[in-house]
């Protein structure tokens, strides 16, 4: 029986057009042999009709609706119905660059002690053209705790939280994405920062349309009292995370996580809270 990786998607009303270019990406994925994935799409919110931009007969499809909570819950509703061992995100505007799947497979496969992935991102705009940046990290391993220092300086993260691929229990344990109208996946991020080591990947895993229609162009983005509150519990969240976990107050003296995801999971679970309760001063019930 083949190993499952999970793709979300979270779309509403407006951003249903796209889902047939994200559908494309999809299938032109190359996955290594005893692999492969499903696309879980949910709905947020009525009359979106997501299924008249996609095929009927490709059972990799799974459409399901809820009632409107915004990207971040439908995206973890969407985690509630998957089954993959690990989880990719993908918004219904955006396209998995050639090879993005393989790559973040081969990375958690090989390194059981890498919780979550993340890989470059280039801009599309509108006329068809892309845009690339400077400034992502070296390909490798981003050590448990690094991450949360570069968001607290500039408020944004270093790497793109759209690229993200995590492995299923550690998503399970920070309960998916922040319930926030936006920011939710630099929360997500950042809480994944806290318990595990990543890993970036130097290729370019996703084209990361730009719109008119897309959340990041609202005005309340990045000023005023929403952004604050966002940030403040975002940043919240992280140093809870942090202190529970034992991490160093000092992001230069971050320490590796979990030894191995895989094996914690399956053998030894106990023994790994333990521990974290142990390093965090929590007493156990």
């Amino acid at each position: 029986m083949n190993k499952i990786i999970s793709i979300v998607t979270p779309v509403h009303g407006q951003g249903a057009r796209f889902l047939s270019e994200a559908y494309t990406s999809l299938r032109s994925q190359n996955l290594p042999d005893g692999w492969s994935w499903e696309w879980c799409v949910q709905e947020d919110g009525s009359d979106v009709h997501a299924s008249a931009y996609l095929p009927e007969n490709d059972p990799r499809i799974r459409i399901s609706a809820s009632r409107q909570g915004g990207p971040h819950v439908a995206r973890t509703l969407a985690f509630a119905r998957s089954t993959g061992v690990y989880v990719k995100n993908l918004d219904a505007d955006d396209q998995l660059a050639a090879g993005a799947l393989g790559r973040d497979i081969a990375v958690l496969e090989e390194h059981p002690a890498v919780g979550w992935t993340t890989s470059r991102a280039v801009d599309l705009l509108e006329d068809g053209s892309t845009v690339s940046f400077d400034g992502d990290p070296e390909p490798g391993r981003l050590p448990r705790g690094t991450a949360y220092g570069f968001w607290a300086e500039h408020r944004r993260p270093r790497t793109h939280p759209a690229t993200l691929c995590v492995r299923r229990p550690l998503l399970a344990l920070l309960g998916g994405w922040m319930a926030l109208p936006a920011s939710g996946d630099t929360g997500l991020l950042l809480g994944l920062d806290a318990l595990a080591d990543g890993w970036f990947i130097g290729d370019t895993g996703l084209v990361y349309r730009k719109h008119p229609g897309q959340i990041t162009t609202h005005p309340n983005h990045r000023a005023g009292a929403e952004w604050e509150a966002r940030m403040s519990l975002i940043q919240e969240h992280a140093n809870a995370l942090r202190a529970w976990s034992g991490l160093a107050t000092d992001p230069s003296t971050a320490q590796s996580g979990a030894e191995s995801w895989e094996e914690l999971d399956t053998k030894e679970p106990d023994r790994w809270r333990r521990g974290m309760h142990q390093r965090s001063g929590y007493e156990q019930a």
